[in-house]
């Protein structure tokens, strides 16, 4: 994951031209107790609910599954969204140096992820509906939700080194 390699790197050996520290001088770094942490509760519950959906279509259990695909979705973009805030209320950008390119490059790689999960939950959710899906027939439906858990995985390195670490303290 070189994303992560770059920003290690970079907030581990700061250079002098960045102000000698981390974040460099000039950037406000997201506070991680507030979108950040939310985020994270989204999709921590977003697994947990295609979980759900999981073992219910494994029963047999169509509107079970139905709902937990709904939740799943539901989740998924109002992370979306709260990342779109975020990066709206940014007060750096990417050409803000090394922190803002490997921020934004690191945080809308995963995005796009979600995105990508979010439509690939969509077509199982409408294979459900259709009868597409069956407790005996449902491989694709959990190559979806692997997909989905780990992009979940992805977002808590995230949080951990990008918001929480890389915080100023």
């Amino acid at each position: 994951m070189p994303f992560f390699g770059l920003f290690f790197h970079s907030s581990l050996s700061v250079d002098i031209v960045l102000g000698g520290v981390w974040p460099p001088v000039g950037i406000s770094a997201f506070n991680p107790m507030d979108i950040p942490l939310l985020n994270t509760i989204i999709l921590l519950s977003s697994g947990a609910s295609v979980t759900w959906a999981h073992y219910a279509i494994q029963s047999g259990n169509k509107e079970e599954s139905l709902l937990g695909l709904y939740v799943t979705i539901a989740l998924a973009i109002i992370f979306t969204c709260f990342q779109a805030l975020e990066y709206n209320e940014s007060t750096f950008s990417m050409s803000d140096g090394v922190y803002g390119s490997t921020f934004f490059m690191a945080t809308g790689f995963h995005g796009f992820h979600v995105i990508i999960g979010t439509l690939f939950l969509l077509v199982c959710l409408f294979r459900v509906r259709n009868d597409g899906l069956t407790k005996e027939h449902h491989f694709g439906f959990e190559a979806a939700a692997w997909y989905w858990h780990f992009v979940d995985v992805v977002w808590l390195f995230l949080f951990v080194s990008i918001y929480w670490w890389g915080s100023p303290a």
